[in-house]
């Protein structure tokens, strides 16, 4: 989609995912014209084909990673950027574990080839794609924004708490700058369209896709461990937020630059919790299937 004279241009990174396809459809539908970079290591261009139907939109795209400098400044080149959202990066906590250096050197030198570009052709705003994660431990619940961050439990989670660091000094050394920095709990759900989703390419790392995945038959069983939580069933509970209602975050945010907004922090949540048998028993009443679990006494998939 070529933009139109005054119609503001925003380059989504990483907006072939799951969040960034629901963000794009968003930030069509509120106005603005969208070009999206993504090296679809986790994605597919087919949800922007159908963000495409959704929208009524022809949607600019780039295969390109933000490592690739080069490539991304050839981008920087052909368009008049007003912001960016950055969602590109890695984001599986498990993997991050194993590969910690794929983790720093892509979401962490990445976002600084981004940055860079942006400096060089005075593009001051971003929203960033940041998680509740920068909190770690809690000191105290529900967390809020005043919370400490800082003390991550793995290297996912410092990449975004490293990232928010970077942003707040950028900020402090231009005032020129607008940030907003949104940290979000744990998107669920999909487009009310069914066209896009949460759709990983290989075995789930979220609940929801894989309680969806079992129910087709993709994978046997959810196996749920860790019953003996102090909670209302003894399984983990987590703030889930619909993936639009997410999406609708990031175009407020955008329309929060307008007011020279500076350094500004958002978390993204329900501020409710639910446990992991709540989301399977949710689940099943909605889809009228059965979501075969395993009992108390079975291993886990380690991200449920």
């Amino acid at each position: 989609m070529s933009e139109m004279p005054g119609e503001k241009c925003i380059l989504v990174t990483g907006g072939s995912g799951y969040v960034g396809s629901h963000s794009v459809v968003e930030l069509i539908n509120a106005g603005f014209s969208i070009v999206v970079v993504d090296n679809l290591v986790n994605a597919s261009m087919e949800s922007i084909r159908r963000a495409e139907q959704i929208t009524g939109q022809t949607i600019t795209s780039y295969q390109i990673d933000i490592l690739d400098k080069p490539a991304l400044a050839d981008v920087f080149s052909k368009h008049q950027f007003h912001a960016v959202v950055h969602f590109a990066g890695l984001k599986a906590v498990g993997e991050s574990c194993l590969e910690p250096l794929l983790y720093y050197r892509t979401n962490v030198c990445g976002t600084i080839n981004l940055l860079e570009l942006m400096k060089e052709h005075s593009v001051c705003n971003m929203v960033f794609s940041s998680s509740a994660t920068v909190y770690g431990t809690p000191q105290y619940l529900p967390y809020d924004e005043k919370h400490p961050t800082g003390k991550c439990c793995n290297p996912y989670g410092k990449t975004k708490h490293f990232i928010e660091e970077i942003l707040k000094d950028i900020c402090t050394a231009n005032p020129s700058w607008n940030v907003v920095v949104l940290r979000y709990f744990n998107p669920v759900g999909a487009h009310s369209s069914g066209r896009i989703g949460e759709d990983p390419q290989s075995v789930p790392n979220n609940l929801m896709p894989y309680i969806s995945q079992v129910a087709v038959g993709r994978q046997k069983e959810v196996i749920v461990y860790g019953t003996d939580y102090d909670t209302r069933d003894g399984t983990g509970v987590r703030d889930y937020i619909h993936v639009v209602d997410l999406a609708h975050g990031h175009v407020a945010a955008i329309k929060k630059m307008s007011e020279d907004c500076g350094y500004k922090i958002f978390n993204l949540g329900t501020g409710k919790g639910y446990s992991v048998l709540e989301m399977i028993t949710a689940f099943e009443k909605a889809s009228g299937k059965k979501v075969s679990n395993c009992d108390n006494t079975s291993l886990i998939h380690p991200s449920l």
